[in-house]
């Protein structure tokens, strides 16, 4: 993001304990007490025969428990972390079953059935659960056995690799200008073939699309097209874009690959089929250096060994019809890009909540309420529920807070200083927005 987005993350890719806001307790009970140092010997003999299991899928009986039960006794919640990772791939009901037992062991709590791995690790999440040391070497060799391409992923940086999961699905490895090759993964787009606005008769006018201007030139990136792809490298208005969408947190954005410090190559972004609380972690194909998508900063590798953080471009969430209108000369991503599906992830499948672990949300609005979020000029985080927004501005009323203002643009909204300045804004569900800044104020109508 631009220089004057600086936004803290702590929350998700480096974090520090806090103290727990009372809606947690109230929804997830008070966290156990968290030993500090590292484990001890025996413990980590335990460790190490469990993960030997889960790893080279051994011949194990269940009748075997002695490791489980040592772990289960050490009452630790740190080690819950990667009873889960094991969970995820466990390829045998009982091994599952004898992981869920430590687990409910340690946090001393029942699960019910049903999504067991989901409650325990939104508790952990819920409750700011530290890894013990040495996690992430063993984190690493469960994830990097079941999915090859994950090796230069899992490394050190400034993230949370036990809020880490997997999307289930295999990393987009695939090389620049090569995305017309068919992967087992989330295939994004680099160079996307477009057309003009009148050659794109298979749009409909009330179809959501993402709309970006740079430089005078605007271009329409159907949301049907982005479910599919999820991330597109492209060109537009003389400058280099990385453009994710995260189908899960609701979020659409677009970063500046150019214009970088000398030396550095323009970073190629993929998807790598990891989440962190329901959000896609993107990474860079020439450095592997991952990015915290959210932000457009490098949390680790060769790039955030440089402190890089990508300019943000905006991006106007509207349809079709008033996007034409508005800039008739816009181009728009081929038909053909969605690769013969019609997605409507929203209303299918995210429709009874997130599918993915997200921990505690901020009780104000909804789980799914769609918001534009932005940062005032003194640093204060601030959300305008979009449909409340929208409607406040149609009738003709004034939607600010301090030295933000939201005016229509383009059958959407963009985020604007008193003075008419553009200012950063980013439309997301509220609990992709509120993981980040649970200090958020709350515009009101």
């Amino acid at each position: 993001m631009a220089v004057t987005l600086c936004f803290p993350s702590n929350v998700l890719w480096g974090q520090d304990l806090a103290p727990l806001p009372d809606y947690v307790i109230a929804e997830f009970g008070a966290p156990p007490t968290i030993p500090e140092g590292p484990l001890v010997a025996t413990v980590n003999e335990a460790l190490d025969e469990v993960l030997a299991i889960a790893v080279n899928q051994s011949d194990w009986s269940p009748a075997n428990t002695k490791a489980f039960d040592t772990l289960a006794r050490t009452h630790d919640p740190r080690l819950v972390w990667i009873i889960t990772d094991m969970q995820r791939f466990a390829w045998r009901p009982e091994f599952r079953a004898a992981l869920t037992r430590v687990a409910a062991t340690i946090l001393d709590t029942a699960f019910s059935s049903g999504r067991l791995r989901q409650q325990i690790i939104n508790k952990m999440i819920a409750w700011d659960m530290p890894a013990y040391p040495g996690y992430l070497a063993h984190k690493r060799s469960v994830f990097t056995n079941y999915v090859p391409g994950w090796d230069e992923i899992f490394v050190e940086g400034d993230i949370a690799w036990q809020l880490v999961d997997w999307g289930g699905v295999n990393i987009d490895a695939r090389p620049y200008d090569t995305t017309d090759n068919v992967c087992h993964c989330i295939p994004a787009v680099d160079n996307p073939e477009v057309s003009t606005a009148k050659e794109a008769t298979w749009l409909a006018d009330d179809e959501i699309i993402f709309g970006i201007v740079v430089n005078g030139q605007a271009r329409a990136y159907p949301r049907r097209i982005m479910e599919v792809r999820e991330m597109v490298n492209d060109t537009l208005g003389g400058r280099d874009l990385g453009i994710p969408y995260c189908t899960l947190c609701g979020a659409a954005q677009a970063f500046f690959t150019d214009r970088l410090p000398a030396g550095v190559k323009r970073p190629i972004l993929r998807t790598s089929g990891l989440l962190i609380r329901s959000n896609k972690v993107m990474y860079d194909i020439e450095t592997h250096s991952v990015f915290d998508t959210f932000l457009g900063k490098a949390v680790t590798g060769p790039l955030a060994d440089i402190g890089l953080q990508l300019e943000q471009a905006t991006v106007i969430t509207s349809d079709w019809g008033s996007w034409r209108l508005a800039y008739p000369n816009t181009t728009v991503m081929v038909e053909a890009l969605a690769l013969g599906r019609d997605f409507n992830l929203r209303e299918t499948r995210d429709a009874n909540g997130p599918i993915f672990p997200i921990g505690d949300v901020d009780p104000r609005l909804p789980v799914h309420e769609d918001i534009i979020g932005t940062i005032t000029d003194n640093g204060t985080p601030v959300a305008f529920p979009r449909a409340a927004a929208v409607a406040a501005l149609v009738a003709g009323q004034e939607v600010s807070f301090e030295d933000v203002r939201l005016e229509l643009s383009a059958g959407g909204v963009r985020a604007t200083k008193s003075k008419g300045e553009e200012l950063m804004s980013h439309e997301a569900f509220w609990f992709a927005w509120s993981q980040f800044y649970s200090e958020t104020v709350l515009w009101a109508e």
